[in-house]
């Protein structure tokens, strides 16, 4: 009886210190690794090969000293100005994304900043359309009479004086050269390509990589970049013809690049949801991700120098909606044209409207505000897909009942 009693204490003091064990392991990387601040440096509409065409040095050094993602996937950058989400956000559908970590957008939702409320936190930007994402931020600088050299330059005199545990750079010129080159005349060798002569795309993209190189010297000058998290990347990617629609895959993906503190050096991975920037951007400074829903990221532990990133295998849900958004919006345009002559397909493309033919209508761009009714990312993706195959069906029905005839 004696020896059952000190093999329960055993036992007892073993789970106990097991217990104590995995506290103590599980303390905040932000605490282990001694990370002070994570800065975000958000260079507007990055297309996809830029890094590889155009003369950035900085930003190619610094991916062969950090970790490299060329293609992050971002959600589809649509930007409505009327509606429900022009009274949530300002800005396009990527930039809250990348402050809130989740596709179910709601007013109550928190942001990264948020989730420091005692301390610095910095947001400055030569634009004024990202005015919704300023809440929370002890410090919020926007001004279209800025240059991306003064964005910069703002940064380095805030580094200076204050100490921010976050601060989010937003360099506008890229993507605003980018949408005049989808406007611009036929007389111009850059009409409608982002890469032509003379390019104004290609000299802001320049000069952007230059601005990043001015605030990493200064960063190493003044001995801080041993314990800073730098993040590079874009909002969203540029399409080759100027802006970036929703509709073009070169949209939805743009280079990133993390450095810094306990990043692992010299990786490269092969995939990286928009979803995920913010919970590990949180993660990085000890904290949980600002929300946590059916729909919210995770973080992304696989850029880190001691773990294996040979265990990561993310799931692509960002890739698979966008991907969905797409084909969505060209089946319904399929339906609507062939309407015009047949009157079947006009049925379609009205039953299409008012979801009378299905059990959940297609979550696409114009529910923005009403994704979260679908309770999960994987559900979401079920509804659509259901919606997606009813929409093939009748596009197909006619020219196979003709084949059938004949």
């Amino acid at each position: 009886m004696k020896d059952l009693l000190i093999n329960k204490k055993m036992r007892r003091t073993f789970i106990l210190a097991l217990l104590f064990l995995c506290f103590g392991m599980t303390k905040s990387f932000a605490q282990s690794t001694q990370v002070k601040r994570v800065i975000l440096f958000i260079i507007d509409g990055i297309n996809i090969d830029a890094p590889s065409k155009l003369n950035m040095p900085v930003f190619n050094e610094l991916a062969k000293k950090g970790t490299y993602i060329p293609e992050e996937y971002v959600l589809v950058p649509n930007h409505p100005t009327v509606g429900a989400w022009r009274s949530f956000s300002t800005c396009s559908f990527p930039n809250p994304l990348m402050q809130q970590g989740t596709l179910f957008f709601k007013p109550e939702n928190k942001m990264i900043q948020e989730l420091f409320p005692t301390q610095q936190t910095v947001m400055i930007a030569n634009a004024i359309d990202y005015r919704s994402l300023a809440r929370g931020f002890s410090t919020a600088i926007q001004d279209v009479t800025m240059t991306d050299e003064d964005v910069v330059n703002s940064a380095i005199s805030i580094l200076q004086s204050q100490n921010p545990v976050y601060m989010r750079l937003h360099l506008q010129a890229s993507g605003t050269r980018g949408y005049e080159i989808s406007q611009a005349s036929e007389d111009k060798p850059y009409c409608r390509n982002i890469y032509g002569e003379g390019s104004p795309y290609v000299k802001a993209i320049e000069n952007a990589d230059r601005c990043l190189g001015k605030f990493v010297a200064f960063m190493k000058k003044n001995k801080m970049f041993d314990n800073t998290v730098l993040v590079v990347t874009a909002d969203h990617g540029e399409n080759i013809g100027g802006w970036h629609s929703l509709f073009d895959p070169e949209a939805w993906r743009t280079p990133m690049l993390w450095i810094g503190t306990g990043i692992a050096e010299g990786r490269t991975l092969p995939y990286f949801e928009q979803t995920d920037l913010a919970p590990t951007i949180a993660g990085l400074l000890g904290k949980d991700g600002p929300n946590h829903d059916g729909a919210s990221g995770i973080f992304v532990k696989a850029i880190l120098k001691d773990v294996d990133a040979s265990t990561y295998h993310p799931s692509k849900y960002l890739k698979k909606f966008d991907e969905q958004i797409s084909e969505f919006n060209t089946l319904r345009a399929e339906l609507i044209a062939k309407a015009k002559d047949d009157d079947y397909y006009c049925n379609m493309a009205a039953l299409l409207e008012n979801g009378t033919t299905y059990s959940e209508p297609f979550y696409h761009q114009d529910r923005v505000m009403e994704w979260y009714k679908a309770g999960t990312i994987q559900h979401m993706l079920e509804a659509n897909e259901n919606v997606l195959t009813r929409m093939r069906q009748a596009l197909s029905y006619k020219i196979y009942s003709k084949s059938l005839r004949n």
